[in-house]
C-alpha cells in the first residue's frame, strides 16, 4: 500500500494562491557562463531577490495566513538564527501577528537586529540552537503561542514548493532539479511539484559533507555531523520526520559537497552572475562543481535559495578564491641583509606587472644566516601563469623565491 504523503500538488497550488502578490515572483534565468563552466545547461532561480533575501518567506507566509483569528491575535513563536526568523518576523508584521523569535546568545548581532527591525520580539537564550529551541518551547506553553516550525510542517513545505511551481511555469522541461537540503522543507515542496508535473525529471538533493543528516537517514545509518560549515543554513543535525517521508518517496538521490566546492560556488555567483549567495544558497551550484559528470549535457534547474551571508565571511571567501587561483601569492625571499635588496626585488616584481600587497621583513629567523634577511611578500597577479613568470624573473636575478 502506497504511503500517503504530507502534501500534494494541490496543497502547493493553494499556497501559491495565498502568496500571489504578497512575495516576489523571482526570476529564472539561464546562465551561459555557468553552463560553459559546468558542462550542463544551467538555469538559476534567484530566491535571493525576496525581500528578506531567502525562500523561507514562502513557507512562513503560507503558515501564518492559515492561522485562525484567535491564533493570530495571541501570536506565534519560532526558534531560528537565520532566514526562517526573518521570514516569520517580516510577514508576521505585515499581517499584524505578534512574533517572538528565540535565538542563541551566540547569534551574530546583525541577524538579531534584522529580526528586531521586522518587529519581532527576540529572546536570546542558550549557547546553542537546541537550547534556544527548548527555551522557546517553554515560552510557547506559558504564553499559548503557535509554533512555526522551520521545515517539518505541511504548510511550510507547501509554501516552499511554490518556488518549483514558478520554475515549471517558466521552463517546463528540466532534466534535473538540484535542491539544497537542511531539514528538508524546501526539497519536500519542490519534489512534490516536480514529480506531479514532470515525473521523468530527476530531483537531486545536496547536503554539506559536514552535515549529511538526511543523506544518512535515507541510508538507514546514524549521521556524523559537526563543524563550522560555511553553509550554516543547511547545517541541520536532525531532518524532519514529515520531510523524510517525502524525500524517501520522491527524491532520486542526495549528493554531498565539501567546503571548497561551496566556496567556489559562492565566488562564481558573485563573479559570473554578479549576485550574492550564502553557503546554503550556493549548494546547488556546488553539486555541479563537485559531481560534473552527473549533470553534463542536462537541463539543470538550480535554486539560489538565499543570499544572507556575513560581509566579512564573503570577503574571506572571495580572498581565498584569489589565493586558490594564485592571483594572490605569498613568496619568501632570502638574501644578504644589504641596503637596496628590497628595492631591487620590488622593482623586478613591479616591472613584470605584479602588485605588492604586503611585505614582512625578518632578520632573526634561525634558519636565515646572521648576515641575511628574509622577506615574505604578498603579491597580486593576473593568474597562476603570471605568478610563475614573476618567480622565474626573481630566480634569474639570483633571488629564487619559495612559495608559502
Amino acid at each position: 500500500m502506497t504511503e500517503t504523503l504530507p502534501i500534494s500538488l494541490e496543497d502547493v497550488k493553494d499556497a501559491a494562491r495565498i502568496l500571489d502578490g504578497q512575495i516576489e515572483r523571482t526570476p529564472l534565468r539561464k546562465s551561459r557562463t555557468l553552463s560553459e563552466i559546468t558542462g550542463a545547461d544551467v538555469w538559476v532561480k534567484f530566491e535571493n531577490q525576496q525581500f528578506t533575501a531567502a525562500f523561507k518567506e514562502r513557507g512562513a507566509l503560507n503558515k501564518l495566513a492559515r492561522l485562525t483569528d484567535a491564533e493570530k491575535s495571541v501570536g506565534v513563536i519560532a526558534a531560528s538564527a537565520g532566514n526562517h526568523a526573518q521570514g516569520v518576523a517580516y510577514h508576521g508584521r505585515r499581517l499584524g501577528i505578534p512574533v517572538t523569535i528565540a535565538m542563541p546568545v551566540t547569534t551574530p548581532f546583525n541577524k538579531v537586529e534584522h529580526t528586531r527591525a521586522f518587529g519581532a520580539r527576540v529572546l536570546l537564550e542558550g549557547k546553542t540552537f537546541d537550547e534556544a529551541k527548548a527555551y522557546a518551547e517553554k515560552v510557547r506553553e506559558r504564553e499559548g503561542l503557535t509554533w512555526i516550525h522551520p521545515f517539518d510542517d505541511p504548510d511550510i513545505m507547501a509554501g516552499q514548493g511554490t518556488a518549483a511551481l514558478e520554475m515549471y511555469e517558466d521552463k517546463p522541461d528540466f532534466d534535473v532539479l538540484v535542491v539544497p537540503i537542511g531539514g528538508g522543507g524546501l526539497i519536500s515542496g519542490m519534489s512534490t511539484v516536480s514529480k506531479a508535473i514532470s515525473p521523468e525529471t530527476k530531483v537531486i538533493g545536496v547536503q554539506a559533507a559536514m552535515y549529511p543528516a538526511m543523506y544518512a537517514r535515507m541510508q538507514g545509518r546514524e549521521a556524523k555531523v559537526g563543524g563550522a560549515s560555511i553553509a550554516e543554513g543547511i547545517s541541520v543535525k536532525e531532518p524532519g520526520e514529515l520531510t523524510s517521508k517525502v524525500v524517501r518517496a520522491l527524491v532520486d538521490d542526495i549528493v554531498l559537497v565539501e567546503e571548497e566546492h561551496l566556496e567556489r560556488a559562492i565566488t562564481l555567483f558573485a563573479d559570473v552572475e554578479k549576485t550574492i549567495a550564502e553557503g546554503a544558497g550556493a549548494a546547488g551550484l556546488a553539486a555541479l562543481l563537485a559531481h560534473p559528470s552527473r549533470f553534463a549535457g542536462k537541463k539543470v534547474g538550480l535554486i539560489l535559495c538565499g543570499g544572507n551571508i556575513d560581509t566579512r565571511l564573503l570577503a574571506s571567501v572571495l580572498t581565498r578564491a584569489l589565493v586558490r587561483e594564485k592571483r594572490l601569492s605569498n613568496i619568501r625571499i632570502i638574501g644578504d641583509d644589504t641596503p637596496g635588496l628590497l628595492a631591487l626585488v620590488s622593482k623586478i616584481i613591479g616591472d613584470n606587472g605584479a602588485n605588492i600587497m604586503e611585505v614582512a621583513h625578518n632578520r632573526i629567523a634561525l634558519d636565515v644566516p646572521a648576515k641575511g634577511a628574509e622577506f615574505d611578500i604578498l603579491m597580486e597577479t593576473r593568474d597562476a601563469q603570471h605568478t610563475q613568470e614573476i618567480i622565474d624573473a626573481l630566480a634569474q636575478a639570483g633571488y629564487p623565491p619559495r612559495q608559502n
